[in-house]
């Protein structure tokens, strides 16, 4: 699996921007997608993930309310629709795929990854 991330940019606190993540591969419904991120001078941790079997999905407390996760099985592609963006959300984001059942909520035990997108956002 091949994955593919944009959307990336600057914004200033309180906007919006959608990540998008277009997978390869025709396995793509048999895989939870995720997202990850990693600011400056801090360790990679999670941000959400939608689960392949159910479509659950599950998020980082720091997100929960503000980003929302989906997946379109039919375009093989993920979305982080991310509101009311804060200043300490600015980071690389990574598209990561798992076949874990029940996904991974941590930055680990995910088998593929996207190349990072930046999203800054301004105070």
């Amino acid at each position: 699996v091949q994955l593919q991330a944009s959307g990336g940019g600057l914004v200033q606190a309180g906007g919006s921007l959608r990540l998008s993540c277009a997978a390869s591969g025709r396995t793509f419904r048999r895989y939870a997608m995720g997202w990850l991120r990693q600011a400056p001078g801090k360790e990679r941790e999670f941000v959400a993930v939608v689960s392949w079997s159910d479509d659950s999905t599950y998020y980082t407390d720091s997100v929960k309310g503000r980003f929302t996760i989906s997946r379109d099985n039919a375009k093989n592609t993920v979305y982080l629709q991310m509101n009311s963006l804060k200043p300490e959300d600015t980071a690389v984001y990574f598209c990561v795929a798992s076949r874990g059942d029940p996904p991974p909520t941590t930055a680990w035990g995910y088998d593929y990854w996207g190349q990072g997108t930046l999203v800054t956002v301004s105070s």
